[in-house]
């Protein structure tokens, strides 16, 4: 049994980071998304204070919803980016949810501490989001329209110069 659980941890780790080397960011580049333009996914999880939260509860904001681990090199590498982001933007129509995907309550609560992020984190312990969003890739980010679309995505790290790029036109008035 126990061998069992450690294969589907080991699995789910292997399966859902991405590379450093394929997510990479370089400092001021900037990388475009993927284009879409379909509905957001009607998706409800818990956030660290165990509330229900929907990114229904969000709309006519934009949003950017980031998918990330606690274990994920890359995750970790782009949050002083989101965290940043974020701070700037937070007061003008803007959230931006970090989505962690698997670990408990209490290691992302230590590891949101210790990193001093301050938006939004919702926990799919049962990777949920990852197969609404239908995405495996971590981190991977989109970015929803206020009317609730969801208008691109990137997977791999984000930097700040490509939010400014991409999510920023949209917070225009």
């Amino acid at each position: 049994m126990l061998a069992l659980i450690l294969g589907a941890i080991l699995y789910r780790r292997e399966h859902l980071a991405v590379s450093a080397e394929v997510s990479s960011s370089v400092e001021g580049e900037i990388f475009p998304p993927i284009q879409l333009n379909t509905p957001a996914p009607d998706l409800s999880l818990k956030d660290l204070e165990g509330n229900l939260v929907s990114l229904s509860d969000y709309r006519g904001k934009v949003v950017l919803v980031n998918h990330w681990a606690t274990w994920c090199p890359p995750c970790r590498a782009e949050m002083p980016d989101l965290e940043a982001y974020y701070q700037k933007y937070a007061g003008k129509n803007f959230v931006l949810i970090g989505i962690e995907a698997g670990d408990s309550l209490e290691e992302v609560r230590r590891f949101v501490s210790e990193q001093q992020i301050s938006y939004p984190i919702w926990l799919d312990t049962e990777m949920i989001a990852l197969a609404k969003f239908r995405t495996n890739s971590l981190p991977s980010s989109f970015l929803i329209d206020s009317k609730g679309m969801m208008r691109a995505m990137w997977i791999g790290m984000v930097n700040r110069a490509t939010l400014e790029t991409y999510v920023t036109p949209l917070l225009s008035p």
